[in-house]
């Protein structure tokens, strides 16, 4: 199996691993995954949504980048989670569904995942609780990966999600402080 962990330094190890989160590989097989991870945010649904798309580059980890660029959200359908640096730019996914504040679609491989060919669709949901939003990331992923499939991918998959997840936590924790 894939050792995930090894690939990080140690900093982010303890930072991945400080965050309560609910999260999940929902379901694993060769020809796909279904990965979930949960996480509450201190501020309302529309401040939420606001630093989801309009802060990206403020929250996205760089080193979940490919040259550390410059990111951006644009909510419509059709539009794109993209990055760019200097002349060089990359469409990490495209936006399916816009429903402001509660739900953003977006479909694609991130990641390895696009060089992969796979199909994949993550759904951010933001749904009122009493403490602030609970933030709802589904990544929903088929296709061919040989030799094993996505049974060994996944596991890694959900901790990468949730190291975003969490980023985007910390930066509205941050956020609500000021």
């Amino acid at each position: 199996m894939i050792s995930f962990l090894k690939y990080l330094s140690p900093f982010i190890v303890l930072w991945l691993t400080s965050f309560p989160a609910k999260t999940e590989v929902m379901h694993a097989s060769e020809g796909g995954f279904i990965i979930e991870n949960t996480r509450i945010s201190p501020r309302d649904p529309q401040v939420t949504w606001q630093a989801l798309v309009a802060d990206v580059d403020n929250w996205w980890p760089k080193d979940h980048s490919w040259w550390r660029g410059t990111f951006t959200i644009d909510t419509t359908a059709g539009g794109c989670f993209c990055e760019r640096v200097g002349a060089n730019s990359a469409e990490h996914m495209r936006i399916s569904l816009v429903e402001s504040p509660s739900t953003l679609i977006m479909t694609g491989g991130l990641g390895p995942l696009q060089g992969m060919g796979v199909y994949g669709a993550l759904a951010w949901t933001l749904t009122p609780v009493e403490s602030g939003t609970r933030v709802t990331l589904t990544y929903k992923v088929h296709g061919y990966a040989p030799p094993a499939g996505f049974v060994e991918f996944a596991p890694v998959v959900d901790k990468v999600q949730a190291l975003q997840l969490g980023a985007l936590m910390t930066y509205l924790s941050q956020s609500s402080d000021e």
